[in-house]
């Protein structure tokens, strides 16, 4: 019954697929590996915070387009509780927008104009839990037994302790624990993130067909891309951990494949801040066509405070390869925290111990270290444990907030090469680039989240400020800050959309004898080109090892580089040879 169930939903959500998006499908057929372009450029903001509203944003499409975007995240713009509701993660309703941002019909306009301007429209897909207002939620509550199957609830705690044993604890800050007891019903219930977050329960069939029909539903709006939230928490199964079991990427695979019948043109990009090597697993063109990359993310900042890369070379030489008709999304920042999620096992092999190089990480970033640049905040740190984690801007973990509030000149213009010289890595080291929208113009960090009730507890809330129109019309005047950082990043844009070398997902390592450089190969048919960037803060001289080519014509300076001479780089300098 319940297959019978799936194929008539599935069913019905191609039939109401309106023309213009079979017409997308058909368009798809012929370019299904359009991620792989280098002229894909991606963006993500808030819907509120960027431009106010739905309707807002599409007045920002000559913005995007100025940038050279082709792909726009917009966070959760769902229905959610009023106050505490994550960022909008908790959603009250997958088929109405927050009434604060627009409507349906608001959105269908927007991705309908996108698409006339070749931007993509991505949306989240919040499959792990719904919001405790949620119409199946409520009725649950109301003690309708279909909709208590929906989720986990328990009468006392003989269960979920015996879960407890082998869960850890997500938001401990917040509170002990992975279930959360309703008074109102005298029920626990399982909620791995926040209290007002019903997991729900994915042995249930009825729950995959219901979440079956609300993605094809979103489809149907227009959405190409959907970001798979918490994908490694969908599955439970007593006495394991809870995340990253098999039955969670079968799930995964049937959601795809309700996909490639109804809506083929649209894909699935995952979000799993977990180990690499489960990281990895949920990248497959039948599960995940796109992914994530957080082990770039974190080993990026990581090479940023220390100074070198060793760590990022072994980890881009063994774990950077991922299956044809895929790619990784790299990003410098986005809405949410840093997570030290490199391998241990990669740190020992170079004498790193990984909870201390943690800590370091840790106190470095919230600016603790002594001669730290950065200014962050510590998220969801863990007394028990001494884990936690890093929130902040890119442009004040990069020292721009400290060397502006201190009137150092120097230090100010280094804070914006450490920014230029993060971004030029993610453009070109394959893959497809995500610009967290603000850092184009050195946004930095806003603490007026403090003296918000819903938000002063989420320091995650530090680099989710509002879009400044000062700021962004500053963009165009290269005696400003912003301006030289704007210019500069739609210049590093333009080199990689007219460098078919950067398309694809291959890079290859490129050692060198100097641990401050960090070196690779982009190769795309007969163009080869050499990327060099240096982690340290002052000029390094060094020499690349096994290189066949002798010199090479620099993109960025136009200079002739001597390959097999030593070569110099000055602080943040990043260098992109033609050979």
């Amino acid at each position: 019954m319940q297959f019978i169930d799936l194929v008539q939903g599935i069913t019905a959500s191609w039939l109401e697929r309106s023309a213009d998006l079979i017409r997308l499908d058909v368009e798809n057929e012929a370019n299904s590996d359009w991620f792989k372009d280098q002229r894909e450029v991606g963006g993500v903001c808030y819907v509120d915070l960027f431009a106010g509203n739905l309707k807002g944003i599409k007045e920002k499409i000559p913005y995007f387009k100025e940038l050279g975007l082709t792909y726009l995240h917009l966070m959760p713009f769902f229905l959610a509780p009023d106050g505490e509701n994550d960022g909008g993660y908790a959603v009250s309703s997958y088929r109405e927008v927050d009434p604060r941002l627009g409507t349906m019909e608001d959105l269908r306009a927007l991705a309908k104009a996108l698409h006339e301007n070749g931007i993509r429209l991505v949306a989240d897909f919040v499959f792990n839990h719904t919001s405790d207002e949620h119409l199946w939620a409520r009725k649950a509550t109301a003690g309708d037994m279909t909709f208590k199957q929906f989720y986990y609830m328990f009468d006392d705690r003989k269960i979920p302790d015996a879960y407890e044993k082998t869960l850890r604890e997500i938001f401990p800050t917040e509170r002990p624990g992975s279930f959360t007891f309703y008074e109102e019903i005298e029920q626990w219930v399982w909620t791995t993130f926040h209290s007002f977050q019903w997991d729900l329960n994915y042995s249930n069939p009825a729950v995959f067909n219901a979440m079956v029909s609300e993605m094809l539903f979103l489809a149907n709006q227009g959405v190409d891309v959907l970001r798979l939230d918490a994908v490694a928490f969908i599955w439970k199964e007593m006495g394991t951990t809870c995340e990253n079991l098999p039955q969670a990427h079968m799930i995964i695979q049937a959601f795809n494949l309700a996909c490639r019948i109804a809506a083929p043109s649209m894909y699935f990009k995952s979000e799993a801040i977990v180990h690499p090597d489960e990281v990895i697993k949920y990248i497959d063109p039948g599960e995940c066509q796109l992914s994530y990359n957080p082990l770039l993310m974190a080993l990026l900042w990581n090479c940023l405070a220390s100074k070198e890369v060793r760590l990022l070379r072994i980890s881009v030489g063994n774990r950077y390869a991922i299956p044809e008709g895929t790619s990784w999304v790299n990003y410098v920042r986005c809405h949410d925290d840093i997570g030290w999620t490199f391998s241990d096992e990669d740190a020992e092999k170079l004498q790193i111990h990984g909870f201390y190089h943690r800590k370091w990480l840790n106190e470095f970033y919230s600016g603790e270290f002594p001669g730290s640049f950065a200014r962050g905040l510590l998220f969801q740190e863990n007394l028990k444990t001494g884990d936690a984690r890093i929130s902040g801007q890119a442009a004040s973990l990069a020292g721009l907030e400290k060397a502006l509030a201190e009137n150092d000149d120097a230090a100010v213009e280094m804070a914006i090469d450490r920014i230029l010289m993060l971004y030029t890595i993610v453009f070109t080291i394959g893959g497809l680039p995500l610009v967290y929208l603000g850092d184009e113009v050195g946004v930095m960090n806003d603490y007026s989240y403090r003296k918000d009730r819903a938000k002063r507890d989420d320091s995650r809330w530090v680099h989710r400020p509002n879009s400044d129109a000062e700021k962004l019309e500053r963009r165009t005047d290269d005696e400003t800050v912003e301006g030289r950082i704007f210019t500069r990043f739609k210049e590093i844009i333009r080199i990689r959309k007219s460098h078919s070398v950067f398309s694809g997902s291959n890079p290859k390592v490129v050692f060198s004898d100097n641990d401050h450089i960090f070196a690779y190969q982009r190769k795309e048919g007969k163009d080869t080109c050499i990327v060099m960037a240096n982690f340290a803060d002052s000029m390094q001289s060094f020499k690349l090892a096994e290189m066949h080519a002798k010199s090479g014509k620099d993109i960025l300076g136009g200079d002739v580089v001597l390959l097999d001479e030593s070569i110099t780089l000055q602080p943040y300098q990043v260098r992109i040879v033609n050979l």
